[in-house]
């Protein structure tokens, strides 16, 4: 699994709050970053929940 953040994050941190050993907020660009290229196994179903309550739609999970 890859994750993007898109150009739609709002900057609101939920998904750094929710999940912050794979979400870090960038406090230049006031957005969301991704810390993996590949999410590690373990953090899969807690991603999945970030996308789903990320109120801009901002998360884009793309499964390999």
């Amino acid at each position: 699994m890859k994750v993007i953040i898109t150009k739609q994050c709002m900057g609101d941190r939920n998904c750094n709050n929710l999940c912050p050993d794979v979400f870090q907020y960038d406090e230049d660009q006031l957005i969301s970053t991704v810390k993996f290229k590949k999410i590690p196994e373990q953090y899969k179903t807690v991603v999945r929940q970030a996308a789903r309550e990320c109120g801009a739609q901002a998360i884009e999970i793309i499964e390999d």
